[in-house]
């Protein structure tokens, strides 16, 4: 779920990057697009199937995980900090990770 989260960042934000995925969305979104679909679907398949069936889990995940992940990208490579409204959201998202996979 985290590499097909790297692979969204890219493909959405990476125009403001490379000067080539601007000029060739298309592509761009073939590639990256397809790609992070099929992690996603992956990925969904086994947190299912981690936790018995139920689908709630791999959504709260994959929307957490895609928040950090975003934060991470966008601070490394856009050079933009993390203000405390951000941590602020990047600490709810640790715990809403943190209760899918630990509560029982």
């Amino acid at each position: 779920m985290a590499f097909a989260q790297i692979l969204v960042w890219f493909q959405s934000y990476g125009q403001f990057i490379y000067p080539k995925f601007k000029e060739h969305p298309f592509i761009v979104s073939l590639i990256f697009g397809t790609s992070a679909s099929y992690m996603f679907i992956q990925s969904v398949q086994y947190i299912a199937l981690h936790f018995k069936g139920e689908l709630w889990p791999a959504r709260f995940l994959g929307q957490a995980t895609g928040m950090v992940i975003f934060a991470v990208m966008t601070w490394i490579l856009m050079d933009e900090g993390l203000n405390t409204k951000t941590m602020v959201s990047l600490g709810i998202a640790a715990i809403l990770i943190a209760v899918q996979l630990l509560w029982k």
